[in-house]
């Protein structure tokens, strides 16, 4: 698992009557969440965060508050109230989405990184996913993982701002109809595998360095990006590690720079490149793994949603056609195909047929696939029935005056599709469907499929379907005017579960560990209000003698020394300790000194 604590809870089982079921939908947002998200959502365990989880938690807000307070957008500080994320403890995500639908937002926790398609979803129903995990003080600046602090106080404070809200909510729904690649998955994977790895505690440098290999081999043999691909770089370049304002003075809004002490510090100094954002961002690949060599400055958030459509303009789910066709084919993956009648076909698209002009005129799909309109299931028309998959033509009728699904009654029977009837149907393309007419189906007094028995589709030479293979069901659009990613009632096609068989691991701590977390508990009760300082006397004690190695419990004995004048013949010892510990350790050097600074120099914080 990720960080000091125990695994963040399971995943829900029995929904419906789970107590912590019930009280996520007390949230609209959540409430409205398609079933097959649930999978994602596990209980976040809250007990399991250990008391220096939450000194960590309070040490990167406060060091943040401190540099943000001149850096972040406006709407941070702002949107740090309106969410209830406070310094001195981890939130409670059930808290945080009480909150949350006061804004017309939800939270949930989730397992680490889930698959981009997934994310985009949850995020098209405006609900934040929190990785309920903590950062390890070791990664206390930066952490490869998505853990409670970078999707708490990184994503929802900005979501304050309406219109940087209405981008994120935009972002999912396009997004959720991406195209992905088998590619992708892969590189997902990878990407989650070394995330968790990091975090996990006496991970061996052997082990991290492998598959740092294999991620950048993955990265590097990607092919032609796919348009989810390219829309995660997008993600990654606005609500990750976006800046605001102009290239000269920008504002950081990028969840992954306020919610990295060490990178909010350094991204605004000359030696990070600032880019203009436009739509050309989608070509520039990123690296989880470090920080980030050049960021982008959009000039406000509107630009943000302008160059996001602009985006989506390009994308098969608005232009359709072959390139949608192709797209679907490559990515091995459910998708659907949706005719010009608004009838939706959802399975795993095989094989296509196009004219001498590369036009589709024929389409199918191979194993479960069910019929949609208005992304509703067509009844009768489930994966059950079309368990072996679908094919039909694209196009008009020979000497078709209009559209096929234009077509009134008069216009079928003209073309003796009549029920009962056997018709011969010949396209402009050349296919020729023979068969009895058995059924009509319409949606909003307009054809939208024609069933056939003892049908025969030809193609020149070429047998399309044999009547010995049943019942034929003949899809009618002249044209395919969309095709995205996903079955169109997900629900109903009972979509296989795309999550990684990669879990989080599982934290054990030793009694050492243990006497420590004692320790860190032992000054929150005091900062609480229990004013004992024999207390602080006793844990500085135990702290030099027991856990020298531990930095950050003597940086809050110091504040509370300072602050409140007391015990000031432990403070310069405490400061000798500190120093000499910064000098002995360079990855230290920044922290412990930022922690000193802080100490007597103190802050008035949230």
């Amino acid at each position: 698992m990720n960080g000091n604590q125990s695994s963040p809870g399971h995943s829900l089982e029995n929904r419906e009557k789970s107590d912590f079921f019930k009280r996520l939908h007390q949230n609209p947002a959540i409430k409205n969440l398609p079933q097959h998200l649930y999978q994602f959502i596990v209980d976040q365990n809250y007990t399991a965060y250990t008391p220096i989880d939450h000194s960590v938690w309070r040490y990167v807000l406060r060091q943040n508050h401190r540099f943000l307070i001149e850096h972040a957008h406006e709407i941070y500080f702002e949107g740090l109230e309106k969410t209830g994320l406070k310094i001195e403890a981890i939130p409670s995500i059930e808290e945080m989405n009480e909150i949350l639908s006061k804004i017309g937002w939800g939270a949930v926790s989730v397992d680490g990184f889930i698959p981009p398609a997934a994310f985009m979803e949850f995020q098209q129903h405006r609900v934040l996913v929190i990785a309920a995990d903590m950062r390890q003080i070791k990664h206390i600046e930066y952490t490869p993982s998505p853990d409670i602090i970078h999707e708490a106080a990184g994503h929802a404070p900005v979501i304050a701002d309406q219109e940087y809200a209405e981008y994120l909510r935009r972002f999912g729904e396009i997004g959720a109809k991406a195209m992905s690649s088998k590619k992708d998955f892969e590189l997902y994977e990878a990407i989650r595998k070394l995330s968790i790895l990091k975090e996990t505690p006496g991970a061996l440098q052997k082990d991290i360095d492998a598959l740092e290999k294999d991620l950048l081999y993955k990265q590097e043999h990607l092919g032609e990006p796919s348009e989810m691909a390219r829309l995660t770089r997008l993600h990654w370049w606005t609500v990750e590690y976006g800046l605001v304002g102009t290239l000269e003075s920008p504002k950081i809004y990028g969840a992954g720079i306020l919610s990295s002490i060490g990178e909010a510090s350094t991204c605004l100094t000359d030696a990070v490149k600032k880019i203009q954002y436009d739509l050309s961002t989608q070509e520039y690949a990123f690296d989880i793994t470090t920080k980030q060599p050049h960021l982008f400055v959009t000039d406000n958030f509107k630009t943000l949603i302008n160059v996001l459509e602009e985006f989506a303009d390009q994308m098969a789910f608005r232009v359709g056609g072959l390139q949608g066709i192709k797209q679907a084919v490559e990515s091995e993956n459910t998708s659907t195909i949706a005719y010009s009648s608004g009838l939706q076909v959802s399975g795993i698209c095989t094989d296509f047929l196009v004219d001498n002009s590369d036009n589709p005129i024929f389409v199918k799909t191979t194993g479960k696939t069910n019929l949609s309109i208005g992304y509703k299931e067509l009844k009768g028309h489930s994966i059950e029935y079309h368990k072996d998959g679908f094919s039909s033509p694209i196009g008009q009728l020979k000497e078709s005056t209009k559209p096929f699904e234009d077509f009134n009654n008069n216009d079928l029977e003209q073309f003796k599709i009549i029920i009962n009837t056997k018709a011969r149907l010949e396209f402009e393309s050349g296919i020729i469907v023979n068969g009895l007419c058995t059924q009509i189906t319409y949606n909003d007094k307009k054809p939208i499929l024609i069933t056939f028995r003892d049908c025969t589709v030809t193609y020149g030479d070429e047998l399309l379907f044999d009547p010995s293979w049943g019942t034929y069901d003949m899809a009618i659009g002249s044209n395919i005017c969309s095709v995205f990613s996903g079955a169109a009632d997900k629900d109903a096609y009972e979509q296989p579960t795309t999550i990684s068989k990669t879990r989080v691991i599982k934290v054990s701590y030793t009694e050492k560990d243990k006497a420590l977390h004692r320790l860190y508990q032992l000054v929150r009760d005091y900062r609480n209000g229990n004013n004992d300082t024999s207390v602080l006397e006793n844990v500085w004690d135990a702290l030099i003698k027991e856990h020298d190695y531990d930095w950050l419990l003597a940086v809050e004995l110091l504040e509370i020394i300072v602050e409140e004048k007391v015990l000031t013949d432990l403070e310069p010892k405490i400061r000798k300790f500190l120093i000499q510990k910064a000098k002995d350790n360079k990855e230290l050097h920044k922290l412990i000194y930022d922690g000193i600074d802080l100490a007597s120099n103190p802050l008035k914080v949230m």
